[in-house]
């Protein structure tokens, strides 16, 4: 295994009293792209809070990149489930767009012509340019999927985190998402991803964490991603139970 950019150790969390994640050890590799996968309620979307200090955990360590999250968050970008963002925000799709430079700038200041462009250059990769004067609350769930996408492309992150961006998006939104991964792969980025779709594992990753409450199993797709250990996890003939 390749040096792990993401380390994990012991992670408990819970939500009023009730565990969601218990003694979580996780590594993921530089460079790859990891889906984590498991039925409804098995902690998903919580080891990614968890990691990105989002919600409290109740014991553990995490590293990024051999450091602490306080030193590294310029370089992380977090994508969100959609339905977890107030769309009704007054703010247009451009104004979206150029919050992933806000980390570069400090919040105090203004962006400048160059982030612009960049944010510009963004929404021009996942063909939403005609869109930035758009308010958000126009937009459709595949479209506001792609403007964040764009957030994430002008931010420039090392590690992207997205939680089930491929929820509930047209099929054209589906590749442009998974055509930037693969480019931000190229480019030798990270992304980890709360995935779905146990049917399109094989071809869009490399790597993966079968979760239900603990890790039931994690490595390179071809060789942890089994019927054993998707039985394990409580994933029957291919779906969720």
């Amino acid at each position: 295994m390749q040096k792990a950019i993401i380390k994990v150790e012991d992670l408990t969390m819970a939500y009023q009293d009730k565990p969601v994640l218990w003694d979580t050890d996780i590594e993921i590799e530089d460079n790859s792209i990891t889906a984590i996968i498991g039925p409804n309620g098995a902690g998903k979307s919580t080891l990614l809070k968890g990691i990105l200090g989002l919600k409290k955990k109740l014991a553990g360590k995490v590293e990024i990149m051999g450091q602490d999250l306080k030193e590294v968050k310029k370089d992380i970008a977090y994508i969100p489930q959609s339905s977890s963002v107030n769309w009704d925000f007054p703010t247009t799709v451009l104004d979206v767009v150029l919050m992933g430079r806000y980390v570069h700038l400090g919040w105090l200041r203004r962006p400048r012509k160059k982030d612009t462009d960049l944010a510009l250059a963004a929404l021009r990769k996942i063909e939403m340019e005609d869109f930035k004067d758009r308010q958000i609350s126009q937009l459709s769930g595949g479209q506001r999927q792609r403007v964040f996408i764009a957030r994430a492309i002008a931010q420039d992150a090392k590690i992207y985190f997205m939680d089930e961006p491929l929820a509930g998006v047209d099929k054209k939104t589906e590749k442009i998402i998974m055509d930037f991964l693969k480019e931000a792969q190229s480019q030798g980025k990270t992304s980890l991803v709360v995935h779905h779709d146990l049917n399109t594992v094989r071809d869009y990753f490399d790597h993966i964490v079968i979760l239900n409450k603990q890790v039931i199993a994690q490595g390179r797709v071809e060789e942890a991603f089994t019927e054993e250990n998707l039985s394990k996890a409580g994933i029957l003939g291919g779906k969720y139970v």
